[in-house]
């Protein structure tokens, strides 16, 4: 088969790659029909997650056709039509009893790399490095699902792929972000970042009654799509954005903001060169410049919601602002299992149409230069869906 496997720091390549084979009774194999690349995929991407290996398959984002099943997975038929979780989780241990299924027990025979780092490690996940279970991604024409009976969720409609791929990730990231953000009907709040997740946070955002939505990027083609979804927006490379978030709550502040930009923010100030620079140093292995803005934003007794990805450490983490102003801080890789249905029938009903995120469709085989023109947002590039058995262009 074909697959997109990764060699080094802004270096993958489609590769032909052995067929995966079934190697667990709860397994399935799956005939990928739609993959997508996240903005999580660029920190692989740019180096900044470690454990990868050359030749690793990437992808976290996919969907397709089961085409084969282990004797134990009795849910799914060849044949289905299914999104995967880009989480993998057992279902059996205590935290996916309790629904926390990004923190399965059993998933990632890896574990101990992730317990020296943070004390415990989370599930494992599709094409994620090994620190994450060395799962092969779904960047690629077929792939092999573990837990096949927990994990994927049939759609039984005609809805094109576009519209549920995203239920992989995006979609219940940015709705489990504005769940976090601790949503009241008539709220305001406030959304740094407006990629894939950030544009799903705000969505999300309405959907869960906020009266106000106030977008924060800097890119034009983002904040369009922010307002066609209803937010007002905020260029961040126009004055002070915290005065401006002031002044546009009577100096309250929102009451809840959301961080959807993560590890690789960049800020023109004396703070965001302070981590750029200590990051290319490896003194901080995180770049928090939208974090501290979010903290420093939030209105007293407010919610604090962290989506975007941080992977190690950072400095001048502003906790004191978190603890004098009594904020609600909420943070963690998504519960996916816990979003599938309940979105799935958001998307059924109308109420939100996913696709109108994607600006780009490629085949697999042009997944290179399309992840470099996502990385430096070359023409308006907003969302990839990648398309593994079209012929390239």
């Amino acid at each position: 088969m074909k697959a997109l496997c990764w060699y080094g720091k802004h270096s993958v390549s489609v590769e032909n790659v052995p067929d995966p084979k079934l190697l667990n009774p709860r397994d399935a194999i799956l005939r990928v029909t739609r993959t997508a690349i996240c903005g999580s995929d660029l920190h692989l991407y740019d180096g900044y997650i470690p454990t990868l290996e050359a030749g690793d398959i990437l992808g976290h984002e996919f969907m397709g056709e089961v085409i084969e099943v282990g004797s134990a997975v009795k849910n799914l038929r060849v044949g289905d039509r299914v999104v995967v979780p880009f989480t993998i989780a057992c279902g059996n241990c205590f935290f996916c009893r309790h629904q926390l299924w990004s923190c399965c027990d059993n998933s990632n025979p890896n574990a101990w790399v992730l317990e020296k780092l943070y004390g415990y490690s989370g599930s494992g996940l599709f094409g994620y490095s090994h620190m994450m279970g060395g799962y092969a991604g779904g960047q690629a024409q077929y792939v092999r699902v573990p837990f096949a009976d927990v994990g994927p969720i049939k759609i039984e409609s005609d809805l094109p792929d576009e519209k549920v791929l995203f239920l992989s990730d995006i979609f219940p990231t940015g709705y489990m972000a504005a769940e976090n953000a601790g949503i009241q009907q008539g709220d305001t709040v406030a959304v740094w970042g407006c990629g894939p997740v950030g544009q799903f946070a705000i969505r999300s955002a309405f959907l869960l009654g906020a009266d106000r939505v106030i977008a924060i990027d800097s890119y034009p083609g983002r904040l369009r799509l922010a307002e066609a979804a209803g937010a007002e927006t905020l260029d961040a490379g126009e004055g002070n954005i915290q005065e401006r978030l002031r002044e546009a709550t009577a100096g309250a502040g929102p009451d809840g903001v959301i961080d959807a930009v993560g590890m690789e923010a960049f800020a023109h100030s004396l703070g965001g060169f302070y981590d750029v620079v200590k990051q290319q140093l490896k003194l901080e292995t995180d770049r928090p410049t939208a974090l501290r803005e979010v903290i420093l934003a939030c209105r007293k007794g407010g919610h604090i919601s962290v989506p975007g990805v941080y992977g190690g450490y950072v400095d001048k983490f502003p906790l004191g602002a978190i603890f004098g102003k009594a904020c609600h801080f909420a943070t963690g890789q998504t519960h996916v299992h816990r979003y599938l249905r309940p979105l799935l029938e958001r998307i059924e009903r109308g109420e939100i149409d996913p696709s109108s995120i994607i600006s780009h469709h490629f085949p697999l085989q042009q997944a290179p230069q399309a992840y470099d023109l996502f990385l430096k947002k070359k023409n308006e590039c907003i969302k990839v869906v990648l398309d593994p058995w079209a012929k390239a262009a």
